[in-house]
């Protein structure tokens, strides 16, 4: 893996901590050459839950999500937050601050994006009661509760295009934060009915659906140009079909065959010829990914005590993290050394206690044997879970058989048809050994990639993990405006993870992409995401 020093978190967070953002364009001042009618298919998964942006937190959904709506902010292909919906954002003391929306502003049915569309959504996704995957980016603001029904009082519409926000205390990324979809406005209508709004949701942003039934569940989901988008994502062509294939491997029969115009995950099957079969049109880039597995603490000898810790480092020092880079991702993955993204400002490489990520098969081996001195193992299986789907296997099997030959013990993969299988199976707390996950940054900025996992109470904290110092380090990072002592706090904070390892890390991802010879301008983000609406087809 080529890392580029991007230094997007350094452009985010600049801005942010300028404490204002005023209306801005971004993009290229290239006239795109295409059809502006012609449709482009994509590559997808099935959204693990209805398409409501407050409870959708996995890229299968989220890349829908970012179609259909419209939030205060988008982040460009660098990272960098550009308003949308907003036209100004301003605070004196990173603690209050006054959004202004642009007016005359709609959704697709003709209800009004304003002041209070976003107000309401925010209220919903809060809510206790409603039970949100999101509604953690929430406790900041004033009125969040995890232990009742509370309604977000930091929240004031002040006229039809203002509103202002309270925090509980000072956040200075704040404003980076409001480019996630947890932060997208509502229609009025979407509380008819969620349930209902979440199988044919009615956004603002550049794509709508093609049809009430546009989404075909485990097939596919068409959607079009809404032509009511004025912000910077308008779209260059006539809209985007999502096809939510069983494998990867099919995925890139397609693109190879014609069939399939951007890919944004080449299998591992195919790591070694995809640069040749596509030519110009392969993309192996870096990008803000993150690879790891959970253990959660619920499970047998892996509880928050001497043994877990053990056994954890133990499972951590027995992966040969270089071997299996190398053999089975062929340069496009490179071993972990933190829990962020070397593209993401402040990211490190010398953490105090960064050598557990690394193959030490001796050092395991002895750490398992005090841990079975305190409870023996036995012929307790150790497995990993992850889904077909998504072209985990062979390396779920490497650093399975990795486990087996330094530790002696049972370790295999436990696989599961789909990712939304998966995903419920993990968010309901039903599954019963390790699983695979991974971080796709949801803003650029080192808190994104350690608050919703691992603090007490985050919405995508999946092993139940809770630390008070790493909270109170997390705490501390958030509340100053100084950039650098931030990062500081949240590497302090990581030190603690690199202790605990609530996620046994295991390597950054590159994207690893390609695109049909029928379009152009095809782009990939700075989190791995194809820019679909600057995308060309002739």
């Amino acid at each position: 893996m080529k890392i580029r020093r991007l230094g997007i978190g350094a452009i985010a967070l600049a801005a942010a901590s300028a404490l204002a953002l005023s209306g801005c364009a971004s993009g290229s001042s290239d006239t795109p050459t295409g059809s502006s009618s012609a449709v482009i298919t994509a590559n997808g998964s099935e959204p693990q839950n209805p398409l409501i942006p407050t409870n959708t937190n996995e890229t299968g959904g989220g890349r829908i999500i970012d179609s259909l709506f419209a939030g205060l902010e988008y982040y460009d292909a660098t990272g960098a937050p550009q308003l949308d919906v907003a036209e100004s954002i301003d605070t004196d003391d990173s603690q209050t601050f006054t959004i202004k929306i642009k007016p005359d502003l709609t959704f697709t049915n003709g209800d009004p994006v304003d002041a209070q569309s976003f107000v309401d959504a925010w209220q919903y996704g809060a809510l206790l009661s409603n039970e949100q995957l999101n509604s953690y980016f929430f406790e900041d603001i004033e009125g969040f509760s995890y232990d009742e029904d509370s309604p977000l009082t930091g929240l004031k519409v002040v006229d039809p295009t203002t509103f202002t926000v309270t925090l509980k205390e000072p956040r200075a990324d704040f404003p980076l934060r409001l480019g996630y979809s947890a932060f997208y406005p509502l229609p009025k209508s979407a509380y008819d009915d969620m349930d209902a709004f979440g199988q044919a949701p009615i956004g603002n942003g550049p794509y709508k659906l093609a049809s009430d039934d546009a989404w075909q569940h485990n097939e596919k989901i068409d959607l079009v140009v809404n032509d009511e988008y004025t912000g910077g994502r308008k779209p260059a062509n006539g809209g985007v079909t999502f096809v939510f294939y069983a494998s990867q491997d099919a995925a890139y029969a397609d693109l190879l065959g014609g069939n399939l115009d951007v890919l944004d995950a080449v299998p591992d099957s195919a790591f070694g010829t995809y640069e040749s079969d596509l030519g110009d049109r392969a993309v192996n880039q870096p990008s803000a990914v993150f690879q790891s597995f959970t253990i959660p603490e619920r499970l047998a000898h892996f509880g928050n005590d001497e043994e877990g810790k053990l056994r954890r480092a133990a499972l951590s020092m027995a992966i040969n993290r270089d071997e299996i880079t190398d053999v089975i991702f062929q340069g496009t993955r490179t071993p972990a050394s933190d829990f962020t993204s070397p593209v993401i400002d402040g990211w490190s490489d010398s953490l105090e206690g960064a050598d557990v990520l690394k193959y030490n098969p001796d050092e395991a081996k002895k750490l398992w044997a005090q841990a079975d001195a305190i409870s023996p193992w036995g012929d307790t299986k150790f497995q990993i879970a992850y889904n077909s789907d998504g072209g985990h296997q062979g390396w779920v099997d490497a650093v399975s058989n990795s486990i087996k030959n330094t530790l002696g013990i049972d370790a295999s993969g436990a696989p599961y048809p789909t990712f939304a299988e998966q995903r419920t199976a993990i968010t309901d707390r039903t599954i019963q050994t390790a699983f695979r996950t991974g971080w796709q940054a949801d803003y650029p900025g080192l808190f994104n990639f350690l608050g919703p996992l691992y603090a007490t109470n985050a919405s995508s904290n999946d092993g139940d993990y809770s630390n008070p110092d790493f909270d109170a380090l997390l705490q501390a990072g958030s509340s100053t405006t100084d950039t650098a002592e931030a990062n500081d706090d949240f590497q302090k904070a990581q030190e603690i993870l690199l202790k605990d390892l609530p996620a046994i890390p295991l390597w950054y991802s590159n994207v690893t992409g390609g695109s049909s010879e029928s379009v152009s301008n095809v782009e990939f983000g700075w989190n791995s995401v194809p820019l679909y609406y600057a995308v060309t087809k002739s």
